[in-house]
């Protein structure tokens, strides 16, 4: 009877070690080693760093991003776009791409976990306040925040409001900076960095101001406020120390000191039209301004703006009318080239003699234009180019700027803005994608519009990088280089 109980006892072991040896347990993951924070690590390693998804070993079929790790996060995806924003949940793809709740903000499908259950509210929560606080690793260290000196570029985003910033090393955005007055969509148009390299500014169409940022953290330094018109282009002198902002609404020019953001002059009512582009000669001693819907530049003392004349970009008989777009020197200062929007051109003019010495075709709708020293070229986004590259909408040409040879370039779906960076060896072009017809974006945001993209322009072969397409808001349109 004894051996019989004895029996049974052992039987009832062997059973329970059977049960707990066939349960499914929880996942064992490594979070301290992950580099997250605890919460945010339990997070992302049990629902989205998991076999099949954005762990090391399957992340090759996600397109190529790895969650795994804090580090991995940040080095995005592998057609450079970051998924985690510091300090702005609502331009993070890891908080839209997860969102199921209409409180939280706005979903973005596919929604993440594929083929799993959503993330509770609660997580929700806590990944947007982690984010909002500034994604920090789990020792409390925020991305991209260890170095004021860093190479960067802007990229202003007409449709949104904000200019996201690039870190040049890595050529992923780092943060989204939210500008203008806050209380409505005020279409940033230009921004540009000091030659001092320590300040952004940005002008707006429907906000009389310009505002300025500090390049060491981009944060918000202070406006002036320019007088009323729809400013779309403004310059900054060699020694960062005044800038000349014009618009196209009443033909206004604003010259600001900006050593202590104060208005200086603003003249309106010149007689000759309204104005986009502008431009210092090298010395900073002649204002150029392009005149809308004519062949003219406006010419101006920087000193006395009262001190103006005409240029004509045509020879004498041409009834041309070129509807003159942006304007930019050679580095040696001997001429200068304005992209003709309505002729499809850039005209070379001789700038000792303000004389016209060469007529370039190029693409339909030539406007923005950047020069690279170290190639001797200068590049022109032709926004509306459908006949270059057929199938294609939207072209750049690389124009020798001796010879006058050019090389077109398929960039992407309507480039407009652009800027060299010769230091990197890129040209970084910002594709608007505001027509219903182009490439449908990945993703969407809650401040409308179609999502725009950048590509980027190797120096040395003149195509673009194969693998850069990052997908950042609504009608990115204006690019500038930290020197």
């Amino acid at each position: 009877m004894k051996l019989k109980n004895a029996f049974y006892f052992f039987s009832l072991c062997l059973s329970a070690v059977f049960l707990q040896t066939c349960r499914i347990d929880d996942p064992v993951v490594d979070i301290p080693g992950s580099g997250y924070p605890g919460p945010i690590g339990k997070i992302m390693l049990t629902k989205c760093a998991v076999t099949g998804c954005h762990n090391t070993q399957s992340s090759g079929a996600t397109a190529g991003l790895d969650l795994s790790t804090w580090n991995t996060m940040f080095q995005g995806d592998r057609s450079g776009n970051s998924v985690t924003i510091p300090f702005v949940h609502d331009f993070s793809t890891t908080f839209l791409f997860t969102n199921t709740y209409k409180d939280l903000g706005i979903s973005v499908p596919p929604i993440m976990p594929l083929n799993g259950a959503p993330l509770t509210h609660d997580e929700m929560i806590t990944l947007r306040n982690w984010i909002d606080q500034g994604a920090p690793d789990k020792n409390g260290f925020v991305k991209f925040s260890d170095n004021p000196n860093r190479k960067k570029f802007y990229v202003v985003n007409q449709g949104c409001d904000v200019v996201t910033v690039f870190d040049q090393a890595t050529l992923l955005p780092m943060r989204y900076i939210h500008i203008g007055s806050g209380q409505k969509t005020d279409a940033p148009h230009q921004v540009r960095v000091s030659p001092d390299g320590q300040y952004w500014y940005v002008c707006f169409l429907d906000y009389p101001y310009l505002q300025r940022y500090r390049t060491s953290d981009d944060s918000y330094e202070g406006q002036v406020y320019l007088g009323y018109d729809q400013y779309n282009s403004f310059i900054i002198t060699n020694d960062s120390k005044q800038a000349f902002c014009v618009g196209f609404l009443n033909g206004q020019i604003s010259a600001v000191d900006l050593t202590t953001m104060t208005l200086t002059d603003s003249l309106r009512g010149f007689g000759v039209g309204t104005f986009h582009g502008s431009m210092l000669n090298p010395a900073n001693t002649v204002l150029y301004a392009s005149v809308i819907s004519t062949s003219k530049l406006i010419r101006l003392d920087p000193t006395n703006l009262f001190n103006f004349s005409t240029v004509s970009l045509t020879l004498p008989g041409d009834t041309t009318t070129c509807n003159p777009h942006d304007i930019i020197f050679s580095p040696d200062g001997s001429k200068y080239f304005v992209s003709c929007m309505q002729s499809n051109e850039v005209r070379v003019m001789d700038a000792a003699k303000d004389k016209l010495i060469q007529v370039i075709k190029v693409g339909t709708t030539p406007q923005e234009m950047s020069i690279s020293v170290a190639k001797n070229l200068v590049f022109v986004t032709c926004m509306e180019d459908v006949s270059t590259f057929p199938g294609k909408h939207g072209s750049v040409y690389a124009i020798d700027m001796n010879s006058y040879q050019t090389t077109p370039i398929s960039v992407g779906y309507q480039p407009h803005g652009l800027a060299v960076d010769d230091a990197k060896g890129l040209v970084y072009v910002a594709n608007r994608n505001v027509n219903p017809s182009g490439p449908a974006p990945h993703h969407t945001t809650d401040c409308g519009g179609r999502n725009g993209y950048v590509t980027m322009i190797d120096l040395n072969t003149l195509k673009i990088l194969p693998l850069e397409y990052v997908e950042l808001v609504s009608d990115p349109y204006s690019v500038a280089v930290r020197p």
